[in-house]
This record gives C-alpha cells, sequence and structure tokens, in this order.
C-alpha cells in the first residue's frame, strides 16, 4: 500500500477512552471462545486484542489513512499508552487478518445492539413492533481484492467490490444484523438466511423481485412492506376505500389482489398500496397487512422511515470513512465493516446519538488535540438539543 501520509507525531494521535471501552467488551466475550492456535504462540507480540485495537483506533482518528502510516504511529509512546499495544510491523499487522474469527466481532455488534437505548416512540403502542429494514450498499474494492469480484464493470475490465448486508431496527435506529459478503453476492440470500421470525421486514424493489419470498416471509410469521417494481403486474380483487386525509397525504388506491403476468407465477392474496410522493413519482407497495393492524397512510409511513438505513449506510462510508482497506482478505474486509459499525455503537452509546457530521468533526478536533472535553460535551448537548426540536 502506498504511504502518502505526513510524518506523524504523538500530538496527532490523541485517542479517548473509546478503545479501553472496546478492550474491555472483547476482554467479556472472548473467553471459552475458539482461537487460531497461532495466537497462542510464545514468540507472537501482537495479540488478537492488541490488533483490533489498532484497527479501531485507525477508523476513528482522521490523522491514520494507510496501515503504513498505522504502523508507523504505533511507535509512539503516547499511541502505545493509550491503545495498549507494542510497536508492530506491516508484516505481523498484515498477518493477523488472516488468524482472527470475525465471530467475535459479531457477538459485540449484537451485545451493543441490546445496550444502545432507542429513542422513545410517540405512541406507547408503537412501542413493540420489531420493524426491520433491510438492504444492502457496495463498498470498492481493490482490484488485487480477486475474492471481490463484483462483475459489473467495463467490458473486460471487472470491478470489485465488498457488500455489507444491514438489518436496521427503524424505532431503535440502529443495525442488529449484518453480513458482508463479495459484492456479487445476491442480497436476497443473506436475507432468507438471516430472517427473524416475527418481524415486519421493509424493503426496496429488490427484495419484492423474488414472490416465492412473499412465502417464505409468511412461513416465518413475518409481515413485509416491499416496493414493487414499475412493471409487475397486479391483479386487484378488492378496493380498500380509505379516509379523505389518506388522499391528501399522497396515498391512492389501496387493494387486495395477487401479483404476477401469468396464473402459474401468481402470488397469493396480497395487498398493494398506490402512494404519489411531492415530486409526482408513483410508488406501490405490497404488504400482508391487513387493514385494521395498519392503514394505507400507516403503510406509507413505515416505508418512508426505510430511509434511515441509507443515511446509516452514508454515515458509515463518509464520517468513519470506510474508503481505505487496511485489510485486504475477506476476513479483514470483514473484520474493518465490522469494525465501523461498532464504532458507531459505542459512539452512540456514549453519546446518546449517532454524531452528525459536525459532531463528528469537534470529535475529530479532541481526538487530534485541538478541542477540549468541555468543548465536544458542549456541542454533543447542543446536538442532542437539535435533535429534540426536529422530533
Amino acid at each position: 500500500m502506498a504511504d502518502d501520509a505526513p510524518q506523524l507525531t504523538e500530538r496527532d494521535c490523541r485517542q479517548w477512552r473509546l478503545v479501553r471501552a472496546f478492550r474491555d467488551r472483547l476482554a467479556v466475550l472472548a473467553p471459552g471462545r475458539p482461537q487460531h492456535s497461532s495466537w497462542q504462540d510464545k514468540k507472537r507480540k501482537l495479540q488478537q486484542f492488541d490488533y483490533l485495537s489498532l484497527f479501531l483506533f485507525a477508523l476513528v482518528n482522521p490523522a491514520l489513512k494507510t496501515m503504513r502510516s498505522l504502523c508507523a504511529a504505533s511507535h509512539t509512546r503516547r499511541l502505545q499508552e493509550e491503545v495498549g499495544t507494542r510497536p508492530v510491523s506491516l508484516g505481523s499487522f498484515s498477518e493477523a487478518q488472516h488468524l482472527l474469527d470475525p465471530r467475535l466481532l459479531e457477538e459485540l455488534i449484537a451485545s451493543l445492539t441490546a445496550e444502545v437505548p432507542g429513542p422513545p416512540p410517540a405512541d406507547p403502542h408503537q412501542a413493540w413492533p420489531l420493524w426491520l429494514a433491510r438492504d444492502s450498499s457496495i463498498f470498492p474494492a481493490l482490484a488485487r481484492m480477486v475474492w471481490a469480484q463484483y462483475g459489473c464493470g467495463k467490458p473486460g475490465r471487472p470491478n470489485h467490490a465488498v457488500r455489507l448486508h444491514v438489518s436496521f431496527h427503524l424505532l431503535e435506529d440502529q443495525p442488529v444484523q449484518v453480513a458482508v459478503t463479495p459484492g456479487r453476492v445476491c442480497e436476497r440470500k443473506v436475507w432468507r438466511e438471516q430472517l427473524v421470525p416475527g418481524a415486519t421486514c421493509v424493503g426496496d424493489r429488490y427484495c419484492a423481485e423474488d414472490y416465492k419470498m412473499f412465502a417464505r416471509l409468511e412461513e416465518k410469521g413475518c409481515h413485509f412492506v416491499l416496493r414493487l417494481r414499475d412493471e409487475a403486474v397486479f391483479h386487484p380483487e378488492t378496493e380498500n376505500p380509505g379516509p379523505p386525509a389518506a388522499a391528501a397525504a399522497g396515498v391512492g388506491s389501496d387493494a387486495w389482489g395477487e401479483l404476477g403476468c401469468r396464473a402459474r407465477h401468481r402470488t397469493g392474496r396480497v395487498r398493494v398500496v398506490t402512494v404519489r410522493k411531492p415530486g409526482g413519482t408513483v410508488l406501490r407497495l405490497v404488504t400482508n397487512f391487513a387493514l385494521g393492524p395498519m392503514s394505507a397512510r400507516d403503510v406509507q409511513v413505515l416505508y418512508r422511515r426505510r430511509w434511515q438505513i441509507e443515511c446509516f449506510f452514508r454515515w458509515i462510508k463518509c464520517l468513519l470513512g470506510c474508503r481505505h482497506w487496511l485489510a485486504e482478505s475477506p476476513t479483514g474486509a470483514a473484520t474493518q465493516l465490522y469494525l465501523a459499525v461498532i464504532a458507531g455503537l459505542m459512539l452512540q452509546l456514549v453519546l446518546g446519538r449517532r454524531p452528525n457530521r459536525r459532531l463528528w468533526e469537534m470529535l475529530q478536533l479532541y481526538l487530534l488535540g485541538w478541542a477540549t472535553l468541555e468543548e465536544l460535551m458542549r456541542a454533543v448537548a447542543q446536538a442532542r438539543t437539535l435533535a429534540v426540536k426536529k422530533s
């Protein structure tokens, strides 16, 4: 990897207690788990916790952009004290990615998700539903990461990408399930493997392309609200008249019927709600909710909240800087994306909310020593006040 980062000083690597809290959580989860035998080698200086702590440190510190810069910074005394590691060579850091079991990080994500409190619902009757938005996002990979071939680049030049699959809790505003695969892996395949019985699944057009998925969701006791493709053929049977207020909010038709252009390909009885967006775009949403639990207006609002998962992906990419790979193997790429999610959950747990761009910039200034802890806490308080006013 090319190293174009400037010469680092100890001042550039100032860190707060995030890494220490991360190591404490690993110490609780790791005992009893099987590990690669190489971690037990007495000659090994870079241990599993040290590797993961350095990796997390690089993700949240704006001064470290490459593996070379991170290894160079590991020779500074301040970083060694804060992260609790020894100086690390390029070879040791690169090798460690092949010895790690990412399932440890998956367990840590699940643990953090259970701790991060969600915002109180405006309607107390809406506190119980498990509403999960399902989607994935592509992270461009290097050409030498041949395992991550995506296959939709220019003719003769297949590009490479890593795909992050997420089930996102819409009420608690946090991910509850994640998976990392090569870019060409089907989203629906991973979704089927991670279905949560009894959940309500909210998805975009790709999720609704496979009509057999509707029956699979029914078997799991799941409800769903999915956007149909424009060319989907719907055969209405029973119209559901709605109140005038729903029509004023952009809700069009609401009907029960079947999907499928041919009889042998048709679905069972489903409900399709037509929604008109302010710009004039017409969306068709398919659901298995009955009229009682979910009106057409409720279906519209629930699908609109799906946008929270898009904001989460944007936050991961832009604010945590997951655009440069510090590890290029399948395990290394999964480790980097899992650590990015973990960093977001831990920051949300400490700060009370997921940082926006301004708050993230203030946090980075604090990490670099240009802002005091009091100034950071003042920015956190202002962000919380603003969030309350918007809600």
